[in-house]
Formats: C-alpha cells, structure tokens, sequence
C-alpha cells in the first residue's frame, strides 16, 4: 500500500458522514478529486463501517 499523507487524506474525506462503509469513503473521495494513492489505499481498507475520520487513518497507516 502506498504511504498517503494523512492531511491529505482527511481533505479528501471532509465533510464526509459517518458511519460510513469502504464504497461510500472511496465515493466521496472520488467527488472530491483525491490523488490515486489514496483511492489506492480507501479501496484496500477492510470491508466495513468506519465510526470517524480517526478509524479510517487507523486503518490506512
């Protein structure tokens, strides 16, 4: 998995709601032009809800 930057992972997440499934944090970040790194790494997540912003970070470091 590449290494993404967490800054740039959380703008690409805003204003997001959560809960929120893998498919829906990957659509959202698509809505907002994210680099493909990230895309990357939100598609390789586990396939499950995520609480907050934090538990995706979580996940993706």
């Amino acid at each position: 998995m590449a290494k993404v930057n967490p800054i740039e992972l959380q703008k690409a997440l805003g204003g997001m709601d959560y809960p929120a499934s893998r498919e829906e944090l990957v659509k959202h970040a698509q809505s907002k032009n994210a680099d493909d790194d990230i895309l990357s790494a939100l598609k390789d997540l586990p396939d499950q809800n995520y609480e907050t912003p934090a538990d995706v970070n979580k996940e993706v470091s």
